[in-house]
């Protein structure tokens, strides 16, 4: 069996995944990809009625399972009025500030399957006419989008067929450096995506039985706060969602190991698990981070927010300035599918 996770191919996975627009609520095309990429591999999957892919690898043990989940949904935002300037106001989807996205590149998708591209933009931009330009406040009623259309009224944006409600989703400006580095929006958590692609791509290559059963959910719905909490089976014992780990200061994760999150804004996560989280980094030799997220909820906490009896845990890529300008490494994908492999080949801890 190969030691290492072919991490090329994983970031051009990657750049594939944050390319496809998937605003919460908007995310049937990237599904599809996931769903086309597992079918390529002969795995069968099916959507929940929430839009989410569901995959099972049967294990040796049928009476105890995993579940291990990442979310193709982004942040992103709604048309919500149409100006009588003929530009679009937002409501934001997720959780972010309207100064992440100044000036970055936009696509508005209408019902009709048309999509337009724009600008997000302060009102108040030129400095040649605004004297407040630098010190307006950045939000809802001082951004707007400026259609690459001629378009300077209401009537003339609705005869495009944009509308209240149309998707709004952001140039993800992907690129991938020599040094090993992926700079991109999106990346959480389309990054922890592509590893869980890339993990089941793995063990059917490798034609591994699992010791558990294993579902594997693509969830839709996380940055909305609700993407994991259904669909779990009542044999489901650990759930583990891989999503990011968050930068800054006071934080100990980096974009160079995998990060273990202990605790998030809903409260620590199990005990055990974490610890044979750890044990398991520790005996393969993979780098790790054990760290808090203060102002964070995951797929895992929202199930057990919603009931479920479940051990549950967190751990992700380390990317920085997330719900921004983001950016991970690849040594931290590495040691995010390497702790990943492993766990699903261990035993389950005693709960």
């Amino acid at each position: 069996m190969s030691t290492y996770p072919n991490v090329n191919e994983t970031k051009e996975l990657i750049k594939q995944l944050v390319s496809i627009p998937s605003p919460t609520g908007y995310t049937a095309n990237v599904i599809q990809f996931a769903e086309n990429f597992l079918k390529n591999l002969n795995v069968e999957t099916k959507r929940s009625r929430k839009g989410g892919l569901l995959a099972v690898l049967p294990g040796n043990n049928q009476d105890e399972h995993r579940m291990l989940t990442a979310h193709v949904d982004t942040l992103g935002a709604m048309v919500k009025e149409v100006k009588s300037s003929g530009r679009l106001k937002l409501d934001l989807i997720g959780g972010f500030r309207y100064n992440s996205i100044e000036g970055e590149y936009c696509e508005i998708h209408t019902s009709s399957g048309k999509t337009y591209t724009g600008t997000i933009l302060m009102h108040q931009t030129s400095v040649h006419v605004y004297k407040d330009a630098g010190k307006a406040e950045r939000n809802q009623e001082n951004m707007e989008v400026r259609i690459d259309a001629e378009v300077s009224s209401p009537e003339e944006v609705r005869e495009l067929g944009i509308e209240v409600g149309d998707f709004v989703s952001f140039d993800p400006r992907v690129e991938i450096t020599e040094n090993g580095f992926i700079k991109s929006r999106h990346l959480d958590d389309k990054a922890s995506v592509a590893i869980l692609l890339q993990l089941i791509k793995r063990l059917k290559e490798e034609n591994v039985t699992l010791p558990y059963t294993t579902h594997f959910l693509i969830s839709n719905n996380e940055e909305i706060g609700y993407g994991g909490n259904s669909n779990i089976t009542p044999e489901t014992v650990e759930y583990l969602a891989i999503d990011m780990g968050a930068m800054g200061d006071g934080q100990s994760t980096d974009e160079y190991t995998v990060s273990i999150c202990v605790k998030d804004a809903t409260g620590p996560y199990h005990y055990g698990l974490r610890k044979r989280l750890v044990e398991l980094a520790e005996k393969n030799s993979i780098e790790y981070k054990l760290d808090i997220y203060p102002y964070y909820g995951s797929d895992a906490s929202a199930a057990i927010k919603s009931g479920h009896d479940i051990v549950h845990g967190l751990i992700g890529p380390g990317i920085d300035s997330s719900h921004a300008f983001e950016r991970t490494h690849e040594k931290s994908l590495i040691n995010t599918e390497k702790l990943i492999y492993h766990y699903v080949l261990s035993d389950m801890i005693d709960y």
